[in-house]
């Protein structure tokens, strides 16, 4: 198997900086959370909102993907 460096992208140790990362691992999280919380309170969130907020978070990530982000 190749070394990691050779498959994955150039600075991926900086990763963590990109939008686009930050609203996936955003995402993760709010559906983790919506996973873990007990029915009973999920009673009093409308889920179309939880879905709309994760696809609304996608989308920005994957916009934050396609547009130049600075270099520090």
């Amino acid at each position: 198997m190749p070394p990691v460096e050779e498959w994955l992208v150039e600075n991926w140790r900086g990763a963590w900086r990109w939008f686009s990362l930050q609203a996936m691992a955003l995402t993760a999280a709010i559906q983790a959370a919506w996973g873990a919380m007990p029915d009973d309170l999920k009673q009093h969130f409308p889920a179309k909102l939880v879905t709309a907020i994760s696809v609304g978070l996608l989308l920005l990530g994957i916009g934050g993907r396609l547009v130049r982000q600075r270099k520090d």
